[in-house]
Protein backbone atom coordinates (compact mmCIF):
# COMPACT_ATOMS: atom_id res chain seq x y z
CA UNK A 1 0.00 0.00 0.00
CA UNK A 2 2.82 2.71 0.88
CA UNK A 3 4.65 1.54 -2.48
CA UNK A 4 1.32 2.31 -4.15
CA UNK A 5 1.07 5.80 -2.49
CA UNK A 6 4.34 6.40 -3.54
CA UNK A 7 3.88 5.77 -7.03
CA UNK A 8 0.96 7.57 -7.19
CA UNK A 9 3.16 10.61 -5.96
CA UNK A 10 5.51 10.64 -8.65
CA UNK A 11 2.86 10.54 -11.63
CA UNK A 12 0.62 12.83 -9.83
CA UNK A 13 3.26 15.57 -8.77
CA UNK A 14 6.49 14.89 -10.34
CA UNK A 15 9.40 16.67 -9.13
CA UNK A 16 7.63 18.80 -6.90
CA UNK A 17 10.69 20.73 -5.25
CA UNK A 18 13.05 20.60 -8.90
CA UNK A 19 11.90 23.36 -10.71
CA UNK A 20 10.01 26.86 -9.13
CA UNK A 21 8.65 29.38 -10.75
CA UNK A 22 5.08 31.09 -11.10
CA UNK A 23 1.74 29.03 -10.23
CA UNK A 24 -0.33 31.24 -11.55
CA UNK A 25 -0.65 34.04 -14.47
CA UNK A 26 -3.25 36.39 -15.06
CA UNK A 27 -3.16 38.81 -18.51
CA UNK A 28 -5.91 40.11 -21.00
CA UNK A 29 -6.73 39.17 -24.55
CA UNK A 30 -3.66 40.55 -26.76
CA UNK A 31 -1.45 40.60 -24.44
CA UNK A 32 2.17 38.73 -24.16
CA UNK A 33 3.19 36.98 -21.31
CA UNK A 34 7.03 35.77 -20.28
CA UNK A 35 7.74 33.55 -17.73
CA UNK A 36 11.10 31.47 -16.44
CA UNK A 37 11.02 28.34 -14.74
CA UNK A 38 14.13 27.49 -12.90
CA UNK A 39 15.73 24.37 -12.20
CA UNK A 40 18.39 22.62 -10.01
CA UNK A 41 22.12 21.96 -11.20
CA UNK A 42 22.04 18.78 -11.91
CA UNK A 43 18.90 18.87 -14.28
CA UNK A 44 21.17 21.70 -16.84
CA UNK A 45 22.12 19.12 -19.78
CA UNK A 46 18.67 17.28 -19.48
CA UNK A 47 16.08 18.26 -22.06
CA UNK A 48 13.76 21.16 -21.20
CA UNK A 49 10.12 20.88 -22.95
CA UNK A 50 6.87 23.07 -22.75
CA UNK A 51 3.31 21.88 -23.02
CA UNK A 52 -0.67 22.24 -22.13
CA UNK A 53 -1.73 19.53 -19.11
CA UNK A 54 -4.31 17.04 -20.42
CA UNK A 55 -5.89 14.01 -19.29
CA UNK A 56 -7.87 13.62 -16.08
CA UNK A 57 -6.50 10.97 -14.07
CA UNK A 58 -2.98 11.11 -15.45
CA UNK A 59 -1.36 14.21 -15.85
CA UNK A 60 0.11 14.39 -20.06
CA UNK A 61 1.30 16.90 -22.53
CA UNK A 62 0.13 18.41 -25.56
CA UNK A 63 1.73 20.57 -27.70
CA UNK A 64 5.00 20.09 -27.14
CA UNK A 65 7.66 22.41 -27.66
CA UNK A 66 10.92 21.67 -26.95
CA UNK A 67 13.97 23.88 -25.96
CA UNK A 68 17.15 23.61 -28.63
CA UNK A 69 20.64 23.68 -27.65
CA UNK A 70 22.11 26.44 -25.38
CA UNK A 71 21.92 29.74 -26.81
CA UNK A 72 19.26 28.85 -29.17
CA UNK A 73 15.57 29.92 -29.10
CA UNK A 74 12.90 27.68 -30.56
CA UNK A 75 9.36 29.18 -31.74
CA UNK A 76 6.35 27.61 -32.66
CA UNK A 77 3.50 29.51 -33.60
CA UNK A 78 2.93 32.32 -30.74
CA UNK A 79 5.38 30.47 -28.05
CA UNK A 80 8.59 30.67 -27.81
CA UNK A 81 11.47 29.08 -24.84
CA UNK A 82 14.65 29.05 -24.40
CA UNK A 83 17.11 27.48 -22.23
CA UNK A 84 19.20 29.14 -20.05
CA UNK A 85 21.79 27.10 -18.64
CA UNK A 86 24.16 29.61 -17.16
CA UNK A 87 21.26 30.75 -15.20
CA UNK A 88 19.89 27.82 -15.11
CA UNK A 89 16.36 28.83 -15.97
CA UNK A 90 13.30 28.11 -18.96
CA UNK A 91 12.25 30.89 -20.43
CA UNK A 92 8.72 30.48 -22.38
CA UNK A 93 7.35 33.94 -24.12
CA UNK A 94 3.30 33.80 -25.28
CA UNK A 95 2.62 36.27 -27.70
CA UNK A 96 -1.20 37.79 -28.87
CA UNK A 97 -3.01 35.74 -26.23
CA UNK A 98 -6.15 34.83 -26.94
CA UNK A 99 -9.13 33.22 -24.89
CA UNK A 100 -8.24 29.65 -25.82
CA UNK A 101 -5.16 29.64 -24.21
CA UNK A 102 -6.36 29.59 -20.91
CA UNK A 103 -5.59 26.74 -19.12
CA UNK A 104 -2.75 25.02 -17.53
CA UNK A 105 0.21 23.97 -18.87
CA UNK A 106 3.72 22.13 -17.78
CA UNK A 107 7.15 23.11 -17.53
CA UNK A 108 9.11 20.02 -17.58
CA UNK A 109 12.46 18.59 -17.76
CA UNK A 110 13.23 15.06 -19.01
CA UNK A 111 15.13 12.25 -17.31
CA UNK A 112 14.53 9.04 -16.12
CA UNK A 113 11.66 7.89 -14.25
CA UNK A 114 8.80 10.36 -13.98
CA UNK A 115 10.14 14.03 -15.48
CA UNK A 116 10.41 16.93 -12.95
CA UNK A 117 8.07 19.47 -13.90
CA UNK A 118 5.93 22.25 -12.71
CA UNK A 119 2.42 23.52 -13.47
CA UNK A 120 1.44 26.66 -14.54
CA UNK A 121 -2.12 28.17 -14.67
CA UNK A 122 -2.97 30.41 -17.10
CA UNK A 123 -5.97 33.22 -16.77
CA UNK A 124 -6.64 35.09 -19.90
CA UNK A 125 -9.53 37.94 -19.63
CA UNK A 126 -10.86 39.52 -22.58
CA UNK A 127 -9.78 42.60 -23.73
CA UNK A 128 -12.97 44.75 -23.55
CA UNK A 129 -12.83 43.66 -19.99
CA UNK A 130 -9.25 45.78 -19.31
CA UNK A 131 -8.77 49.18 -17.40
CA UNK A 132 -8.43 52.09 -19.26
CA UNK A 133 -5.25 53.23 -17.35
CA UNK A 134 -4.05 49.29 -17.38
CA UNK A 135 0.05 49.14 -17.59
CA UNK A 136 1.10 47.27 -21.26
CA UNK A 137 2.17 43.87 -20.29
CA UNK A 138 4.36 43.81 -22.92
CA UNK A 139 6.42 46.80 -21.31
CA UNK A 140 10.58 45.41 -20.36
CA UNK A 141 9.22 46.86 -17.05
CA UNK A 142 6.58 44.31 -16.39
CA UNK A 143 8.70 41.93 -18.63
CA UNK A 144 12.35 42.30 -16.88
CA UNK A 145 11.13 41.21 -13.22
CA UNK A 146 9.84 38.18 -14.03
CA UNK A 147 12.53 36.95 -16.18
CA UNK A 148 14.86 38.55 -12.81
CA UNK A 149 12.95 36.42 -10.63
CA UNK A 150 13.51 33.03 -9.34
CA UNK A 151 11.17 32.88 -6.64
CA UNK A 152 8.18 30.33 -6.77
CA UNK A 153 5.56 32.50 -5.74
CA UNK A 154 3.18 33.58 -8.46
CA UNK A 155 3.12 36.59 -10.81
CA UNK A 156 -0.10 37.61 -11.07
CA UNK A 157 -1.39 40.41 -12.94
CA UNK A 158 -4.01 42.35 -11.31
CA UNK A 159 -5.95 44.47 -12.97
CA UNK A 160 -6.41 48.43 -11.57
CA UNK A 161 -9.45 48.74 -10.92
CA UNK A 162 -8.97 46.10 -8.14
CA UNK A 163 -5.82 47.90 -6.83
CA UNK A 164 -7.77 51.09 -7.23
CA UNK A 165 -10.56 49.94 -5.63
CA UNK A 166 -10.06 50.85 -1.64
CA UNK A 167 -8.41 54.01 -2.17
CA UNK A 168 -12.01 55.06 -4.08
CA UNK A 169 -14.01 53.10 -1.09
CA UNK A 170 -11.82 55.13 0.96
CA UNK A 171 -11.63 58.39 -0.38
CA UNK A 172 -16.05 58.00 -0.62
CA UNK A 173 -16.21 57.57 3.08
CA UNK A 174 -13.73 60.65 4.07
CA UNK A 175 -16.41 62.44 1.63
CA UNK A 176 -19.49 61.64 2.66
CA UNK A 177 -18.04 62.02 6.52
CA UNK A 178 -16.66 65.58 5.87
CA UNK A 179 -20.31 66.30 4.85
CA UNK A 180 -22.28 65.00 7.62
CA UNK A 181 -19.64 67.25 9.63
CA UNK A 182 -20.55 70.18 7.75
CA UNK A 183 -23.95 69.77 7.75
CA UNK A 184 -24.27 69.31 11.49
CA UNK A 185 -21.79 72.76 11.80
CA UNK A 186 -23.73 74.18 9.63
CA UNK A 187 -27.47 73.24 11.71
CA UNK A 188 -25.83 74.25 14.79
CA UNK A 189 -24.70 77.49 13.15
CA UNK A 190 -28.33 78.26 12.42
CA UNK A 191 -29.64 77.26 15.16
CA UNK A 192 -27.39 79.31 17.15
CA UNK A 193 -28.63 82.01 14.86
CA UNK A 194 -32.11 81.72 15.48
CA UNK A 195 -31.44 81.82 19.21
CA UNK A 196 -29.91 84.73 19.04
CA UNK A 197 -32.40 86.62 16.54
CA UNK A 198 -35.30 85.47 19.38
CA UNK A 199 -32.80 87.25 22.34
CA UNK A 200 -32.26 90.09 20.49
CA UNK A 201 -36.56 90.60 19.51
CA UNK A 202 -37.06 89.75 23.43
CA UNK A 203 -34.71 92.66 24.52
CA UNK A 204 -36.61 94.96 22.29
CA UNK A 205 -39.99 93.91 23.33
CA UNK A 206 -39.15 94.39 26.83
CA UNK A 207 -37.60 97.49 26.16
CA UNK A 208 -40.44 99.18 24.33
CA UNK A 209 -42.65 97.93 27.12
CA UNK A 210 -40.86 100.22 29.87
CA UNK A 211 -40.77 103.38 27.80
CA UNK A 212 -44.41 102.61 27.44
CA UNK A 213 -44.44 102.30 31.49
CA UNK A 214 -42.67 105.59 31.93
CA UNK A 215 -45.08 107.52 29.66
CA UNK A 216 -48.04 106.41 30.87
CA UNK A 217 -46.99 107.08 34.28
CA UNK A 218 -49.38 110.58 36.27
CA UNK A 219 -47.73 113.80 36.41
CA UNK A 220 -49.63 114.46 39.72
CA UNK A 221 -47.57 114.20 43.02
CA UNK A 222 -49.08 111.40 45.31
CA UNK A 223 -52.00 111.90 47.87
CA UNK A 224 -51.49 113.40 50.73
CA UNK A 225 -48.74 115.78 49.80
CA UNK A 226 -49.41 119.77 49.11
CA UNK A 227 -48.76 121.59 46.64
CA UNK A 228 -47.22 124.91 47.63
CA UNK A 229 -48.46 127.75 45.53
CA UNK A 230 -46.79 130.55 44.98
CA UNK A 231 -49.11 133.85 47.35
CA UNK A 232 -51.55 135.83 46.15
CA UNK A 233 -50.54 139.60 45.11
CA UNK A 234 -53.43 141.97 46.72
CA UNK A 235 -53.16 145.39 44.69
CA UNK A 236 -54.13 148.73 47.39
CA UNK A 237 -57.54 148.83 45.45
CA UNK A 238 -58.63 145.40 46.16
CA UNK A 239 -57.92 146.05 49.77
CA UNK A 240 -59.74 149.10 49.94
CA UNK A 241 -62.72 147.64 48.15
CA UNK A 242 -62.90 144.64 50.59
CA UNK A 243 -62.94 147.46 53.02
CA UNK A 244 -65.89 149.32 52.12
CA UNK A 245 -68.04 146.34 51.65
CA UNK A 246 -67.07 144.91 55.27
CA UNK A 247 -68.24 148.11 56.51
Amino acid sequence: MRLLVLIWGCLVLPGYEALEGPKEISRFEGDTVSLRCTYREELRDHRKYWCRKGGLLFPRCSGTIYAGKEGQETTEGRVSIHDNRQELSLIVTLWNLTLQDAGKYWCGVEKRGPDESLLISLFVFPGSSRPPKQLDSTSAEDASPALSSGSSKPRVSIPMVRILAPVLVLLSLLSAAGLIAFSSHLLLWRKEARQDMETQRNEKVYLSHLTTEEEEAPSQAPEGDVISMPPLHTSEEELGFSKFVSV
